[in-house]
């Protein structure tokens, strides 16, 4: 695949002509990697979207099977964009003086779809900024020993990189937050042993599903067993559903299944609508009263602004109206199985695994190469996936709720495809 060809260099403050001239602007004001990765891909320049689809500066469009979990509505859901154009020509930023009506619906909306007894909403910007203030009203406890899973991810900034176990993040940036311990996914009795080790210090942060590590779901009853054993030993829970929650997996959140009330859930992506940037610490009344009693002992300028809370209320009342979590466990169920089907052929050797709940699968190569040549491939036939940050081997898909038959039809093929190109490639 080979770079668009250059066109006119822009004058200063013009848009970029095309792909070329962007990654330019890349290598010169962003980053290197970025632009060489930019590249790779074909040189192509993103321009629009809309529903399950994303548009090339040269009129390509590609169909969005990746996005990494955000556009469960889709790209510029409609009743999401029109209530923020509502807010833009309103009232986009607050003075944070007076009170705000948006900020304040927008929470009641998704306290009410939250798990029981989960009803204090404190917006943030990201998905990371949510695992902070988790942290922070964990520490606020007195939780300061944090125990996380090995291959967890819940984000980049300090705090959340500490909980996020991978080396090749922590190293560069180490020491990072002291009194920590990662154990392994699904593994009860390690989970168990950190805690008397630690006690009522303990702070457990975890997934449902971990994305991406590569969509690794743990055995049945473990999210009930680390919520009982966090009981048990007076440990703090944050149950984070950044990814997996707002109807990913078929229910509104991966606690569901199992019942669990976490002290902390954390929740984004999905929020935004696939508009806004905007995510949310989701707490209890008696986790929340340190930051409940001092309204600044955790702040942000930018969290809760009415153009953000416009698009996560909007999206919330579209997730419930449109059913979301029922339509991602029917479409999940249709996609595992024509996934499998087109993975059969190459099970055992190219294709270790193929696992998924709702509308998060993830492939599994024996070899880490097979994930990147399969991408090239897909992008090659108008097709977006993601890889996996912490399981190199791993293929993800997280596509809409809003998919059509024929949308999966023409995934499904252009995945056989793929898959047949890939495995001759690699023999």
């Amino acid at each position: 695949m080979t770079a668009l060809p250059t066109g006119t260099a822009p004058r200063t403050g013009e848009p970029p002509a095309d792909g070329a001239d962007t990654a330019r602007l890349y290598r010169e004001h962003l980053a290197v990697g970025r632009a060489v990765l930019g590249e790779v891909l074909g040189g192509m320049v993103e321009t629009r979207s809309e529903g399950a689809w994303v548009h090339t500066e040269d009129g390509r469009r590609h169909l969005d099977f990746g996005g990494y979990g955000v556009f469960i509505l889709g790209h510029r859901h409609p009743a999401v964009t029109a209530a923020v154009h509502r807010q833009i020509d309103a009232h986009p930023l607050a003075t944070r003086v007076f009170l705000e009506p948006v900020a304040a619906r927008a929470a009641a909306a998704l306290a009410a779809h939250t798990p029981v007894g989960l009803d204090r909403v404190h917006f943030v910007n990201s998905g990371a900024e949510a695992t902070e203030a988790g942290l922070k009203l964990a520490r606020a406890h007195g939780h300061t020993a944090l125990i996380s899973t090995v291959g967890g991810y819940h984000g980049k900034t300090l705090g959340a990189l500490s909980v996020t176990a991978n080396p090749t993040y922590q190293d560069p940036f180490r020491p990072l937050l002291p009194d920590g311990a990662a154990v392994p996914f699904g593994d009860r009795e390690a989970l168990a042993e950190a805690l008397a080790r630690f006690g009522e210090r303990a702070c457990v942060i975890v997934e449902p599903v971990q994305g991406e590590g590569g969509v690794r779901i743990p055995p049945p009853g473990y999210l009930a067993d680390v919520g009982r054993l966090c009981r048990t030993h007076g440990a703090f829970l944050i149950v984070d559903e950044i990814q997996t929650g707002l109807g990913r997996l078929g229910s509104w959140w991966g606690v569901d299944t199992e019942n669990v009330r976490p002290d902390v859930l954390l929740v984004g992506k999905g929020l935004s609508g696939g508009v806004v940037p905007v995510a949310a610490m989701v707490a209890t009344d008696e986790a929340y009263a340190p930051f409940s009693r001092d309204p600044y002992l955790h702040t942000s300028t930018f969290a809760a602004s009415p153009l953000a809370c416009a698009a996560a209320l909007a999206a919330v009342e579209a997730m419930d109206r449109e059913d979301v979590p029922g339509r991602a466990r029917t479409l999940g169920i249709r996609l595992l199985h024509g996934v499998r089907t087109a993975c059969t052929p190459y099970t055992g050797g190219l294709v270790r695994d193929v696992r998924g709940r709702g509308l998060l699968i993830g492939l599994e190569f024996g070899v880490e190469q097979a994930v990147g040549e399969l991408i090239l491939e897909l992008v090659g036939r108008g097709v977006l996936v993601n890889h996996s940050l912490n399981a190199g081997r791993v293929l993800r898909l997280t596509p809409p709720a809003v998919v059509t038959d024929e949308e999966l039809r023409l995934f499904l093929t252009a995945l056989s495809e793929a898959l047949h190109a890939v495995a001759t490639r690699l023999g």
